[in-house]
Order: structure tokens, then C-alpha cells, then sequence
């Protein structure tokens, strides 16, 4: 019998193509990414401009003043590379009177911008467009406008509650009155964007805006200086990879806590899926117990080297752990960070970030995963040049027990995972995915729907997940049964259940690619505004 080409876990399927893909939040700014490819640029070009038009078009989630990192698949050297513009903690920052809940909103949260600086490192090094152009589709969207959606009324609701400063609410508020399909205009980021396409991202990185910067940073009890942002320079290193199913993951190397989501599947290679019902008590139990497992040697292992890394992901020092991914026993603990004190009884879901892909008919391939942390950041936008500043500080651990505490100067962790995948030595996935630590735990998912079950990549992605807290709580889409629900509360999980579609399940984007055919799959997830872009071979 012939396939039908349908699923009952998604709406819609995966978009394909012979030529180039760019998968994104916002369908305006995929085709920012798939305007560089129609004009003869490349993978890197085409996510340069991706990520320029997302700070325009979904400006809660990212910017080029927040951070960080990307996963490369360079087709001419056949191998992957990574490169971490997730900056230093500015040097200033007083770690030891800073108080993690007053730097929700307010500029003492912000972290130094790499953004910006990671986009045009990417670019330079295997793009053939020059920044300007990759600038162009953005700087048009924010000088012309485009219709805010739904989503983007929810990110208002979501922050109605914060102290957002003066300057974000007339930017971005319409006066408390915005209704779906209201032009949003950026004038000033318009312009801001213009002087950094004429001038390069010095303009920023010490020039006229790092300075703007700095002062109004000085004058209202921040800590980034002129010298933070003079030494940013974003790091290019090698991936850390671990096999599952055949398939080669390489993700993000320390200080980036990506580890814990091929450790999850590493852990659940020596499942036998086919013989547990697809979202069924059994498939679901096994998940989430390998997510709480993985989460904890994350937490503990935080600041490993990348070799300590490779051998925690080694059969070795994974077969003795399955067994408590296979037992009976309820398994439960930390998701998120170090606590010294009781585990947290609820989730606070307010992490904002995006995840988008490229991929070329060369065989060139990027996925980006960037944030400004919470939504729109601290709520900080310097006046006068519609740039938003990110509150990623208020997303360390500033826990003087801790062994992952912050320090002034130096890398800290984040938990983004741009994902490569690979299949015998060819380029075969891009996947990525917002959603803070759950970024760890819904990627591992949705691997095991495409991978295990089989699924199409769209449905996979779309296919129901869990979003697991500290504890024994995970928050869980309600297509998945109230029955199967039922069961996992017997066996420990402490479950409640979400939307059908939650974006707090995430966000995610890929792009499959066939070795054979070099024919592209790609895929945007529903719980959001997201798009996969196709472009012709020509």
C-alpha cells in the first residue's frame, strides 16, 4: 500500500526542495534567508540575513544585542564547526552584591552583545555576500513596517507585568492598544542598521554605538564597559559528537551545556522503541526518565573539558546509567541549575529565544540558536536607536555554593544546542530549538519521533512533548491522551497538561538533508509563527 503522505500529529508537511532551504520563526524572515540564496550567496549569507531580519520581525526573541552560537556544516572541508559568540561576563559585574531577582528587567542584566559579531564572523569566513547585503532585507522590514501576529500579542500579554522601560514601550507597545495585523515600524533600528552596514559592526564594537552604549550603561547602573565590547571576538571550535541510530550529533562544545541532549539519546540507545506504542506510558515514562538522568550529569559536569565531555558520552560511562532509565523506580531532580536549597515547586517559563537553519544546494548548512533571554530582553532599548539589550545575566547561576557560579570576565555556560547531523561522514540534519533548558529536552524528542517512529521531520516536530521541571513536574501537550497522562502520574511524574500546541514546548526548526539525492526536508514548528522558505535548483 502506498504511503499517503499524511499524519495525524501535524497539519501540515515538511516543505521539500533540490535547491536551498531556510527554516525560521517568522516566515518574513526566511525569505530574508532565501533572498541571499536567489541572489547566488550561500548557507552563511543566507543565515546572516535570517538572523538581521528576525531582530525586526521577532524582536522578543533575539537581536543583534543578544547571544549566541551556531553549528556549521562547511561542505569544502566536509567537516563541522562551531562558533560561540556567547561573550564573557562584562568585567565590571558586581557578582557579589548582584541580586538575581531584581535583574529580570533593567540594565545591569544585560551581557555584552555578540550577536552581531557572530553573524558577520560567519559570514566573512564561508559567505560570498558582503554584510551590507545580508543587512538589506532587515533594514527594509524595519524602515517599511510588517503586520504583527497573534504571537506577537502573546510576547505583550506575557511581559504586561514587568517594568519594561519608557523607550520599549514606544517602540514596541502601540500605546497599550495593538491588535493583530497593526504595522509595526522601526525607524530607528532601520537607521542603526544602515550605519552598520556602511561602517561594519565597529559601529558597535567600540565605535559610536558601543559608545551610546557604555554612557547610558554608566549613567544608569549598568556594567558593560567600551573595553567589553572592544574584545569581543567570537571563538570558532570543534563539535562534540556522539552517535545515535546511525546518526552523528554534533553540538556546541563547553561552556555551552549542549551535551545533555545527545547524553539523553546515548541513554535511550538501548531502548527497543518498536516495541513500546508511540506516545504511549512506556514511551513517554522512558523519555522523560532518561531527560531527568541527563540533566543531572549536566548540572554536575558543567565545567568540563571537551575530552571529559566525549568520554561522558561514551558507551562506557553511559551503559551503567541505563538502568535507571529502564527501571521501575520514579526518577526525579534538577532540569534547570544548581539549587542548594528545596527543588523548585513550578516552572517559569519565561525564556525567549530562536533557533533557525540554512542549507545551500552546495551542501553548505548553518544552524543558529540565539537569544536576548527573556522576552525582549531586560526591557531596555537605548534611546534613540532601537537596539534591545538582552538580560542573560539573570540567566546564570549566581549561587556562591555552586560550582557553576558566574565570574566577571569569563565564559559561562548557556544551554543552546544548534545541532549538526551526520550520516556516514555526508551532512544529513540542521535542528534547533528555543526554550531554555528545555531546548536539552524537547530536541531529544523529537529525535526519537523521526529517528524511532519513523515520522516525517514536520511531524516529528510538531508530534505532542513535555517540558520538564525541577522535581517530578512535566507539563505535557494535551494530544497526548488523558489516560497515557494518567499512567505517568502513576509512575511518578507529576504532570500537568498544556495547550495542544504549546510554545512553551519550544520552537523548533530543521532541514534534512538525502545524501543520495541532495534532496532538502524541511520543517517549521507550529506552536509558533515559523516557516520553512524553499528555493529552487537552478
Amino acid at each position: 500500500m502506498a504511503e499517503t503522505g499524511r499524519s495525524e500529529h501535524t497539519q501540515r508537511p515538511s516543505v521539500r526542495t533540490l535547491g536551498g532551504m531556510v527554516t525560521a520563526a517568522h516566515p518574513l524572515a526566511a525569505d530574508a534567508g532565501a533572498e541571499m540564496l536567489r541572489k547566488g550567496g550561500n548557507a552563511f549569507d543566507a543565515i546572516a540575513a535570517t538572523a538581521a531580519a528576525l531582530n525586526v520581525v521577532e524582536p522578543y526573541m533575539s537581536g543583534f544585542a543578544g547571544l549566541g552560537m551556531a553549528n556549521c556544516w562547511v561542505a569544502s572541508e566536509g567537516r563541522a564547526r562551531s562558533l560561540d559568540f556567547h561573550t564573557p561576563c562584562p568585567s565590571s559585574f558586581p557578582i557579589d552584591s548582584a541580586d538575581k531577582a531584581r535583574m529580570v528587567n533593567g540594565p545591569l542584566a544585560s551581557g555584552t552583545p555578540g550577536n552581531l559579531a557572530g553573524w558577520a564572523t560567519l559570514q566573512k569566513t564561508h559567505g560570498r555576500l558582503s554584510l551590507a547585503e545580508a543587512l538589506a532585507p532587515a533594514i527594509a522590514l524595519a524602515r517599511n513596517g510588517y503586520p504583527i501576529t497573534g504571537f506577537y500579542l502573546d510576547m505583550l500579554n506575557a511581559v504586561s507585568a514587568r517594568p519594561m522601560s519608557d523607550e520599549w514601550a514606544r517602540v514596541y507597545s502601540f500605546g497599550g492598544s495593538a491588535k493583530r495585523g497593526m504595522i509595526l515600524k522601526q525607524p530607528e533600528l532601520a537607521d542603526t542598521l544602515e550605519a552598520i552596514a556602511a561602517n561594519g559592526i565597529s559601529h558597535l564594537y567600540g565605535g559610536p554605538l558601543g559608545k551610546k552604549l557604555a554612557d547610558y550603561m554608566a549613567g544608569n547602573d549598568g556594567c558593560i564597559n567600551l573595553a567589553d565590547l572592544e574584545a569581543v571576538q567570537p571563538i570558532w571550535e570543534e563539535t562534540i559528537q556522539a552517535e545515535y541510530r546511525g546518526l552523528t550529533l554534533n553540538v556546541p562544545p563547553p561552556p555551552a551545556e549542549s551535551f545533555q541532549f545527545p547524553l539523553t539519546l546515548r541513554l535511550l540507545a538501548g531502548t527497543d522503541f518498536s516495541r513500546l506504542p508511540h506516545l504511549g506510558a512506556d514511551h513517554l515514562d522512558r523519555v522523560f526518565r532518561a531527560v531527568r538522568v541527563a540533566a543531572e550529569l549536566r548540572i554536575r559536569n558543567n565545567k568540563r573539558t571537551p575530552a571529559q565531555i566525549i568520554d561522558l558520552l561514551s558507551e562506557k560511562s553511559v551503559a551503567p546509567l541505563r538502568a535507571l532509565v529502564e527501571g521501575k523506580d520514579a526518577v526525579w531532580g534538577r532540569t534547570e541549575q544548581f539549587a542548594t536549597g528545596p527543588l523548585a515547586e513550578g516552572p517559569k517559563l519565561n525564556e525567549h529565544t530562536t533557533s533557525f537553519s540554512a542549507m545551500d544546494a552546495e551542501g553548505n548548512a548553518v544552524c543558529l540558536t540565539q537569544s536576548l533571554g527573556s522576552p525582549w530582553g531586560s526591557g531596555v532599548v537605548i534611546p534613540g536607536t532601537g537596539v534591545c539589550l538582552n538580560n542573560f545575566l539573570n540567566w546564570t547561576d549566581l549561587d556562591p555554593a555552586s560550582p557553576n557560579r558566574l565570574a566577571p570576565g569569563a565564559r559561562y555556560a548557556m544551554c543552546l544546542a544548534p545541532t549538526i547531523g551526520t550520516r556516514d561522514g555526508n551532512l544529513a540534519l540542521t535542528l534547533g530549538t528555543p526554550g531554555s533548558y528545555g531546548i536539552l529536552q524537547t530536541q531529544s524528542q523529537a529525535m526519537v519521533h523521526w529517528l524511532d517512529y519513523g515520522l516525517e521531520l514536520q511531524a516529528a516536530i510538531d508530534a505532542p512533548r513535555g517540558r520538564l521541571f525541577d522535581g517530578r513536574k512535566v507539563n505535557l501537550e494535551s494530544r497526548v491522551s488523558p489516560e497515557v497522562m494518567e499512567e505517568l502520574r502513576a509512575r511518578g511524574h507529576d504532570v500537568t497538561p498544556l495547550g495542544a500546541y504549546s510554545w512553551s514546548c519550544g520552537g523548533m526548526h530543521a532541514i534534512a538533508r538525502d545524501a543520495v539525492t541532495g534532496a532538502l526536508e524541511g520543517a517549521a514548528d507550529s506552536r509558533r509563527d515559523g516557516a520553512a522558505m524553499p528555493v529552487p535548483k537552478r
